[in-house]
């Protein structure tokens, strides 16, 4: 069975893209997914991302990172299926619904509204999120929302020379976390500007990260460090991300398609 798919990226967060949306494809598995997104002996990417029919949305998106676990959203792949289905959309995740929009190179995205409560996160016991007393060598008493998906966001003077490489991986298995968490790694560069690198749950450090953009945003904001619209700056790009008056986080920023093929499932099942 020869599977079409359309690969894109958003600041070089990348994606596989599979459209199931008219023409259903075999079931995906951990295994699959993995095996797609592996560099060397798959097509290689950082999510694989499944459209297919929704009752309560124009379509639904499933997302897959490249450990082969599904995960709830993805804010870069959100601006990417934007681009691929044209015009403006609601989206059912794992996470909740969204709207995307197209705009000139990129797209908007209607994130929805983060929550704070630790069991929403989910943390293993309760503890303030936006505070929290816990630290892991020199990164201390992060934030902790979910836009979606889990994040932990730590403030430091400079995000660069935090090694996230090898603090990443203890950070997102810690007992604390029970689902695992998305770490970033954030300083404030001006009252509406962040500098931010991510370690990326499943992933593991990332050019960009959307969800992680729209968290540390949120993060700082609560901390009173920032404006309620910021740019968030990561290795792969700048993201504008604004708090509206509604609560809902707007994100807008790029996404490119990169080039488009097929692959045999059976190479992969």
């Amino acid at each position: 069975m020869r599977v079409p798919f359309t690969k894109m990226h958003g600041l070089g967060n990348d994606f596989i893209m599979l459209d199931a949306r008219e023409k259903p494809l075999p079931p995906m598995s951990e295994g699959i997914a993995r095996a797609l997104a592996n560099r060397t002996t798959g097509i290689g990417c950082d999510q694989l991302i499944v459209l297919e029919p929704s009752d309560v949305a124009d379509f639904r998106m499933r997302i897959f990172n490249a450990d082969g676990g599904e995960v709830e959203a993805c804010g870069n792949a959100s601006r990417a299926v934007a681009l691929l289905h044209g015009s403006a959309a609601k989206v059912e995740t794992s996470g909740g619904l969204i709207e995307v929009e197209p705009t000139d190179g990129g797209a908007r995205v209607d994130m929805g509204i983060p929550r704070f409560e630790w069991e929403a996160i989910p943390l293993a016991y309760a503890m303030d999120t936006l505070s929290m007393p816990v630290a892991w060598g020199e990164l201390e008493n992060p934030a902790a929302v979910n836009v979606g998906n889990p994040h932990v966001v730590f403030f430091v003077p400079d995000a660069d020379a935090v090694p996230l490489d090898m603090m990443g991986p203890g950070i997102e298995t810690d007992p604390l976390f029970p689902d695992r968490i998305n770490v970033n790694v954030a300083s404030i560069t001006g009252k509406d500007s962040i500098k931010l690198d991510v370690w990326e749950r499943g992933v593991g450090l990332t050019r960009a990260c959307g969800t992680g953009a729209c968290a540390t945003a949120i993060a700082a904001m609560r901390r009173r460090l920032t404006g309620r619209k910021v740019a968030v700056t990561l290795p792969g790009g700048t993201l504008t991300i604004e708090w509206d008056a509604n609560g809902r986080i707007i994100m807008t920023g790029p996404a490119t398609e990169s080039f488009r093929g097929s692959f045999d499932w059976g190479d992969y099942a």
